[in-house]
């Protein structure tokens, strides 16, 4: 089903509250993922993710705020907002004793769609099913049920996809041809929300990402500006010849020293100008190099700056849009 709201956002969530009891799992979180935006939204267990998508998609009530699908409520007009969501859930649910076809058949009348043979024979063939479409379900391997799982999200065409950790527990070919299908999907308009602990899977992909922290959005931007707010580099010094220890020059970086006294590896914060300082450092220490391995701080870094995952961090400015 295709939206008819032609100037509303895909999602948008305003001063979102959920509240269970003494536990305030949401805190007046607000947000909007643009139509057929890619949009991240990561943090870790128990800042408020599942809840979240939970009340996008109608399992749970909301305690306050707005929670709409292309501007409608997804309370007073769930009927439509459901059949505009498709979501690939965290857990591994299937009814074990139908076949693939079946369950994708009765998928499909739940959402009252007919005469969809020829996407359903797409999506099984996309998602490498098409050899299994008579078996039952319990008899398929994990992997298997998680495209699976993919294939029921998008059998009704949803104009949002919301993928809730799509990936956990697959294999890397797995993962990578399951990425390959997502981006598809993209491509052809669909906007999709993701969820993930695999946060390179996000920074890969991901137009904008919010971070959720405890309840409140601790950071969204788009994902090169996130990138941007931690200025340093993670630097590995490979030695020709071992050292017992850190030249004193170089532990003020918290230089940290390999067991076999061949690496070091620190990081380097600051302007140029600082990083300048550093390599004179290295140069002063006399350590004879084999190699260097330079890595700017990636998503991983921010994220874990931002919830507080490194010990001494402080949350950054971050813009919001």
């Amino acid at each position: 089903m295709r939206p008819s709201h032609p100037d509303a956002p895909a999602i948008e969530v305003r001063d979102l509250v959920k509240r269970y009891r003494d536990v305030e799992a949401l805190k007046g979180v607000s947000f909007a993922v643009g139509r057929g935006e890619l949009f991240g939204l990561l943090g870790p267990n128990g800042a408020g993710k599942t809840t979240l998508i939970s009340i996008l998609t109608g399992l749970v009530r909301r305690s306050a705020g707005r929670a709409e699908i292309f501007g409608l409520d997804v309370t007073r007009d769930y009927l439509t907002t459901r059949s505009l969501v498709g979501v690939v859930p965290q857990e591994l649910v299937s009814d074990h004793f139908f076949t693939v076809r079946q369950a994708l058949e009765f998928q499909s009348g739940y959402y009252g769609v007919r005469g969809n043979r020829d996407w359903m024979d797409h999506l099984l063939e996309r998602l490498d099913l098409a050899a299994h479409a008579d078996k039952r379900m319990h008899a398929l391997s994990g992997g298997m049920k998680r495209r699976l799982l993919v294939a029921k999200a998008l059998i009704h065409r949803p104009a949002v996809l919301v993928l809730d950790e799509p990936t956990a527990g697959v294999d890397v070919e797995l993962r990578h041809g399951l990425w390959e299908f997502v981006r598809e999907i993209h491509a052809s308009g669909t906007t999709v929300l993701l969820t993930t602990h695999y946060i390179e899977e996000a920074e890969r992909n991901c137009e904008r990402i919010g971070i959720l922290h405890e309840g409140r959005l601790a950071a969204l931007d788009r994902t090169e500006n996130l990138l941007s707010l931690l200025d340093e580099r993670q630097v590995t010094l490979h030695l020709s010849e071992p050292v017992r220890t850190v030249p004193a020059g170089l532990a003020r970086y918290g230089a940290a020293l390999s067991p076999d006294g061949q690496r070091i590896a620190l990081v380097v914060r600051g302007a140029d100008g600082e990083t300048g300082e550093f390599w004179a450092s290295v140069q002063a220490s006399g350590l004879k190099l084999r190699d260097v391995d330079i890595r700017r701080a990636g998503l991983e870094e921010v994220f874990l700056h931002l919830t507080g995952g490194r010990r001494g961090a402080r949350p950054a400015a971050v813009a919001r849009t």
